[in-house]
């Protein structure tokens, strides 16, 4: 149960390779782990991406650690609270936090000032879930494609408007990038989460948004707004007929929202083994992989390893698309 306070792979294949590593890491020292409930950090409020993911993880990582996890949704500075205090936790293996692109990477790569590095202050436990971000429009709008957005973006310069949300955010980032790859010049217009930029952008006040699958979601379903493309290396499977943005003409062009356990560095090793066995079975559960996937994710389950590669690849790639880009925070 859960106590309320306050490198890619394929959608739902599971390598056997990490299959095997979880039935057969040797767990010295782990005989006693855990002994108490685990505090799981969600560095988001609830009813956000992050906390949907959770919460649907969190139940089945309690039983099958024999533990419960309490939920502790630390808010702010978009995300970095909840990080910060993940990072400065005792390493004693009671501590994990769900962290994601935007405070882990991205807001680290546009703040001169930093309280945590991701790759020293954190020990990468496993991927959980990967989501492509989307260029969307609202369904009354003239942009039938990405090549019809650039069209009149240069036709009128500066006139187009696009929607965020928020400032310095990955997607104010990827669209400062888009615009420097396209050519074209477009106002950022931030909002204070995607909700309310989809709602503006249903009012017909901006032009498109670029956002979470997860915000545009119940819009595009119900076919009030359009997707012109999404941002991950293949198309998604709630839209299998919207192209990315490589098969509009960005080829390489591939950014995605991710989610994955950490606890903070120097934990004891059969700590994350341990967690890590759990959620990969977590992760293959069927009830799991649907509950995931009609949140538009990829399940991304993965080894320690592989994860802390993953984040020191997303570290470089972030780094200098903001450093091209110019977007600071301070």
């Amino acid at each position: 149960m859960i106590r309320k306070s306050q490198t890619t792979l394929p959608l739902g294949i599971l390598s056997v390779a990490i299959l095997s590593l979880a039935a057969s890491a040797p767990v010295t020292g782990a005989e006693n782990y855990p002994a108490r409930p685990i505090r799981f950090i969600v560095p988001y409020p609830p009813g956000g991406s992050t906390d949907t993911y959770s919460r649907i993880i969190g139940v089945k990582l309690g039983e099958g650690l024999g533990q419960p996890l309490v939920m502790d949704n630390r808010t702010g500075a978009a995300g970095s609270v909840g990080a910060e205090l993940a990072a400065k936790a005792p390493p004693d293996g009671y501590t994990i936090v769900l962290g994601q692109d935007s405070n882990m990477v991205v807001g680290q790569a546009v703040r001169a000032k930093k309280n945590y590095d991701t790759l020293r202050d954190f020990a990468p436990i496993s991927l959980v879930v990967r989501t492509p971000q989307v260029i969307v429009v609202n369904d009354t709008s003239p942009l039938k494609s990405v090549k019809d957005l650039i069209a009149a973006a240069k036709a009128k310069p500066g006139a187009l408007t696009y929607a965020t949300a928020g400032i310095a955010g990955s997607s104010h980032v990827l669209g400062a990038f888009f615009n420097i790859a396209a050519g074209i010049d477009t106002l950022h217009v931030p909002y204070k989460g995607g909700g309310p930029g989809m709602l503006e952008l249903r009012a017909g006040r901006v032009s498109y948004m670029i956002t979470s699958m997860v915000s545009s979601l119940t819009f595009a379903r119900d076919g009030r707004a359009r997707l012109l493309a999404v941002t991950g290396p293949r198309r998604s499977h709630l839209f299998p007929d919207v192209p990315t943005l490589g098969e509009s003409g960005f080829p390489g062009f591939e950014t995605v929202l991710w989610h994955g356990l950490m606890a903070p560095a120097k934990v004891p090793r059969h700590v994350v083994v341990r967690i890590n066995r759990e959620i990969v079975k977590v992760l293959a559960m069927p009830d799991v992989q649907k509950l995931l996937q009609h949140e538009g994710g990829a399940v991304s389950p993965s080894t320690p390893e592989e994860f802390e590669a993953f984040l020191r690849a997303e570290v470089d790639r972030w780094t200098k698309m903001v450093k091209q880009t110019g977007i600071t925070l301070d």
